[in-house]
């Protein structure tokens, strides 16, 4: 394993192991251990860990367990005893990881906190024991956990012992899972083996640090395995996360904030506002449909995002689909919406031809519609409401989006929005196209601006099939019935949320107002409602659409 720690030069100087820069210690220090010329991260302890993040004077350490002795008499060079009591003396620790409780920007939290020095952050019976009570306490508190993980695997000198920590800290968390607590893992260099496979890769949330290397085999194991030489940057957090496997890169500087954040989202009052009576919403005036085709696809219309900057208070954006990729056609994370935790989902198109085509054009992959399930789960396990807001002509329809799954993907998130107990609502904000728009639209209530457009498929589609002229679009576009006044009279959006005059494009302020209106008087509507009344109130709405009308029908 690669060496990753400042060497000292003398008393006051570092060798920067990433730049190879000579570095005063006390800016280095000052700077959380980041190297200020090329931003190597340095490994920490972790008491400098905790003393970074956790709020001033909040810190109390768990009480610690008990020896484990030496379970299988294990002799390599020296005797085990000998190695952990030389650990202890040259760390000031009793083991590989320090847990603790305190407060981060005021916000409780239980941490435990791994420390590399301690035998390579070895897992062991001790570290496994004190993980898992420090979940059992995050349980019995209903306190969000954060780990801290820093390891080269499993403890050999424990055997077997060693594995079965794998089990009991992956049962400890699937309690909490139960339960709705939040967990958080940041990955630090490095993180390898059994903690890579257990805890660290378990929680809801996993952020990592610049460089961070996170993998289940060693690069060294698995180049002498495959005797050929291992992609660039393979296994760091860079790697990892273009491959969708971890929800953000974070700098140590942003770390405290970033777990604020997520710990003011889990800790926010969770009770439902006070119910609104349910308004009436007229059909806006009809206009000619193929000009609101082109409205809808204005890209001087509000994105996502801009929604997200409008009016979700503290949001954190989460990436990745935790398998393949991350898409970035979708675009999701947590929040609050007036004082509300919420997760917010939704198509990301942009405003320049750039941005559209680095977005793939609102069209999402397969790793799209996973990554919103997840967190359409995350928010199912915390109990907080889902809004998502889409625009998109479609579901990508390429050869990778089949080769991955683009059908089972769609499908699985519609089945799963059906059967979700929190409340769900769904705003088409522009394009609502086919089947990619309907995998973030089954809501308890769907709502559309007045100049959007939702439809089976485009009028340039149909008219391709349908009469084997993509020029008569316009025609098709009247035929679908795909403005918001049609669809409100046809039962398949329940209110149409106005534009300002000239549209959208011409005040996306007022649009996004307007939209943050609607979002809350549509939550407040279904404040009533238990957890099983709300996903039987979600099945009943689309149960109901073209269904007979009598009887005798």
């Amino acid at each position: 394993m690669t060496a990753t720690v400042n060497m000292p030069v003398g008393k006051s100087w570092l060798i920067c192991p990433g730049c190879r820069a000579l570095l005063y210690q006390r800016r280095v220090e000052r700077n959380l251990g980041v190297c200020p010329e090329c931003d190597h991260h340095d490994q920490v302890t972790a008491h400098q860990r905790i003393e970074q993040l956790f709020d001033l004077d909040s810190v109390e350490e768990l009480p610690p367990v008990g020896a484990f002795g030496d379970p299988l008499g294990f002799v390599d060079t020296v005797p085990y005893p000998q190695r952990i009591e030389a650990a202890r003396r040259r760390t000031g620790l009793d083991e590989a990881v320090v847990c603790v409780r305190g407060a981060v920007e005021g916000q409780p939290l239980i941490a435990a906190v791994m420390d590399f020095r301690f035998l390579g952050g070895s897992l062991g019976t001790g570290v496994g024991e004190r993980i898992t009570r420090a979940a059992e306490l995050a349980l019995e508190t209903r306190t969000p956990l954060l780990i801290v993980s820093a390891s080269g695997g499993a403890r050999m000198q424990e055997g077997v012992l060693s594995l079965m920590q794998m089990a009991k800290t992956s049962a400890a968390l699937g309690a909490l899972d139960e339960a709705g607590v939040l967990t958080i893992s940041l990955v630090s260099d490095p993180t390898y083996g059994g903690v890579a496979a257990s805890f660290a890769t378990l929680c809801d949330v996993i952020l990592a640090e610049p460089g961070a290397r996170l993998g289940f085999a060693g690069p060294r194991v698995i180049q002498q395995t495959l005797r050929q030489p291992l992609p660039a940057g393979f296994q760091t957090a860079e790697y990892l996360f273009a491959r969708g496997m971890l929800d953000d890169l974070v700098p140590r500087s942003n770390l405290r904030s970033t777990i604020g954040r997520l710990l003011a989202f889990a800790g926010a009052d969770r009770s439902a506002p006070d119910p609104h009576p349910v308004r009436a919403t007229p059909a806006p005036e009809s206009a000619d449909p193929w000009a609101v085709v082109a409205l809808s696809r204005d890209l001087g219309r509000p994105s996502t995002l801009d929604y997200i900057g409008h009016f979700v208070d503290g949001f954190v954006e989460l990436h990745g689909d935790r398998l393949a990729s991350d898409c970035p056609a979708i675009v999701g994370g947590v929040g609050l919406i007036d004082g509300r935790p919420t997760v917010v989902i939704g198509h990301q198109k942009g405003h320049t031809v750039a941005e559209v085509a680095s977005r793939n054009f609102g069209m999402a992959t397969p790793a799209g519609y996973r990554k919103a399930a997840r967190l359409m789960r995350l928010a199912e396990k915390l109990g907080t409401p889902i809004v998502t807001l889409i625009d998109t002509p479609g579901a990508y329809h390429g050869i990778s989006a089949e080769e991955n799954g683009q059908a089972l993907a769609i499908a699985d998130n519609i089945r799963m929005m059906a059967g979700l107990t929190v409340p769900v609502v769904a705003i088409v904000t522009g394009e609502g196209g086919s089947g990619g728009a309907l995998a973030l639209g089954v809501g308890n209530r769907v709502l559309m601006l007045a100049n959007a457009t939702y439809s089976v498929i485009s009028p340039e589609g149909c008219a391709a099939i349908l009469w084997n002229d993509s020029g008569r679009a316009d025609e098709a576009a009247a035929q679908l019935k795909l403005q918001a006044g049609d669809l409100l009279a046809l039962g398949i959006v329940d209110g149409v949320v106005p534009e300002p005059p000239g549209g959208a494009p011409a005040d996306p302020g007022a649009t996004a107002s307007a939209v943050h209106r609607a979002v809350v008087d549509a939550l407040a509507e279904l404040a009533g409602l238990n957890r099983e009344e709300v996903r039987a109130h979600r099945r009943a709405r689309f149960r109901q659409i073209g269904g007979l009308t009598n009887a005798g029908g």
